[in-house]
């Protein structure tokens, strides 16, 4: 474990940050070979039906977001103050309520894909391959969300080298059997779109045993013991610090996926090149971002640890440098995307397919803006690492809900789908201007101190007390 409240500021966010760059790459990686796949050799109707599939997931899986979110940051905050045996309350009361919440949101999704799936208004060419992915993946669910809670719980404790190990792995069983369940082979039968989802459950089944196993073997500060079985069950005053925190950023999530599901109803008006266009550009906005939410999520966990500690010069010193690196980062990479032009998305789609045009104009007019959203992702994370989370959602509520969405409908008529792609740029500017101006003169600097943690310590002062004199 790493202690992210010591050391120079720059040189241990870039260490703790290089292993999660590199876990994010690895993710995106599977996500793009699953693209490849199928775009290359499905063909646009597959494509768009992933998409489209993956809208719906996002809408139906915020509240799990936020309860592994908010279980996250306190576990740092408890990392911060010292508290083992408090962050070890926090990890087993957050599985138990992720595990019954994924179980809801999975059951919930494989009933609801396909009537979701029409309201969107999905293509006809996609429609049926769409429902076949989508049930799959809400199976799934479960098991993908306890994989990234435990890779979060890690993270919370200074860890980013061990969830890196586990990604590997991921990758590797992903590329091996991601053609083989699409395609067959040997046997095994071919499962089309479905055998992708499937080979994303097999990776990541296999890599969260792995993960544990690793933890356990290095005696990780959060694995369980013979000891600590009195802290495997439900903390009621724990759940309500994580639904306080967690409701919110599960709210925020909702916002951003039911913005993307609103989206691509606008977007799927347009038919399905313009869909795999928008398809094969959210693939590649998610490797221009990476470097800037590795480093996002590095200023969120030593801002976690700093308030645990009460060191809050740690706190503004790490949200400035991770701002300058996070322009850097996602500067160059839009700059490398704007020279390369036509050829990146050659990746995701046939040659000569109509939709390479699209994709170029789309990014054109949105790729600049995901610089000012970077900088917005990383000082909501600060202040959400301090227990302030009102203000990032009706933020974001603001720019996607009243900016966004009415502005693309509103000049859709009059622009055509070049309205959708300069809603994108205005709204990605708005949540700059208004999370800078927060963060400068707002007040989370005093509403946030730690408050999760002072909680805590009010419930229940003389069993943490006999926890800590054991």
């Amino acid at each position: 474990m790493q202690s992210l409240n010591e050391g120079p500021i720059t040189r241990t966010l870039l260490q703790f940050a290089l292993p999660i760059l590199g876990m994010n790459v690895l993710q995106c990686l599977g996500g793009t070979l699953n693209a490849f796949w199928v775009g290359r050799y499905l063909g646009e109707a597959a494509l768009s039906a992933v998409a489209n599939a993956h809208s719906i997931m996002f809408l139906l899986t915020g509240a799990a977001f936020g309860v592994a979110m908010a279980a996250s940051i306190v576990v740092g905050q408890c990392m911060g103050a010292g508290k083992i045996s408090e962050a070890k309350r926090v990890v087993s009361t957050g599985a138990i309520v992720l595990l019954s919440l994924s179980a809801a949101m999975s059951i919930a999704g494989s009933l609801l894909a396909e009537p979701l799936l029409l309201a969107m208004k999905t293509a006809k060419e996609s429609l049926a391959l769409a429902i076949s992915y989508t049930k799959v993946m809400f199976l799934a669910l479960p098991i993908l969300y306890m994989y990234t809670y435990v890779i979060s719980m890690s993270l919370g404790t200074g860890d980013s080298k061990t969830p890196l190990l586990s990604m590997v792995l991921a990758v590797c069983i992903g590329l091996v059997f991601n053609p083989l369940f699409m395609f067959g082979g040997g046997p095994v039968p071919g499962a089309g779109i479905a055998g992708s989802a499937l080979a994303t459950l097999l990776a990541q089944a296999v890599s969260l045993g792995v993960l544990v196993q690793h933890m356990y073997r290095r005696r990780h500060p959060l694995c369980f013991y013979s000891d600590d079985l009195s802290l495997l069950r439900v903390d009621w005053p724990i759940v309500r610090g994580l639904l306080r925190m967690g409701v919110p950023m599960a709210a925020q999530a909702l916002v951003v996926s039911s913005s993307a599901v609103l989206m691509i109803v606008l977007v799927n008006r347009f038919g399905v090149e313009t869909t795999a266009a928008y398809g094969a550009s959210l693939q590649l906005w998610t490797y221009i971002q990476l470097p800037a939410l590795a480093i996002a999520v590095a200023v969120s966990s030593m801002t976690a640890q700093s308030v645990g500690a009460q060191n809050w010069e740690r706190v503004h010193m790490a949200a400035r440098v991770g701002v300058i690196y996070c322009t850097l980062a996602t500067g160059v990479a839009v700059l490398a995307v704007y020279a390369a032009d036509g050829f990146a998305y050659r990746l995701f789609l046939p040659q000569d397919s109509p939709a390479l045009l699209i994709a170029s104009q789309l990014n054109r007019v949105i790729m600049w803006s995901l610089v000012l959203l970077m900088v917005a992702v990383v000082l909501f994370g600060v202040m959400r690492a301090t227990g302030v989370v009102i203000a990032p959602l009706f933020i974001h509520s603001l720019s996607l809900f009243v900016v966004r969405f009415p502005l693309a409908l509103l000049l859709l008529d009059r622009w055509q789908a070049d309205a959708i792609w300069w809603s994108f740029s205005i709204s990605c500017t708005l949540d700059f201007v208004l999370a800078t101006l927060y963060y400068r003169y707002g007040g989370w600097r005093t509403s946030g101190r730690g408050e999760l943690l002072a909680e805590r310590r009010t419930a229940a002062p003389e069993r943490i007390r006999g926890r800590s004199a054991k």
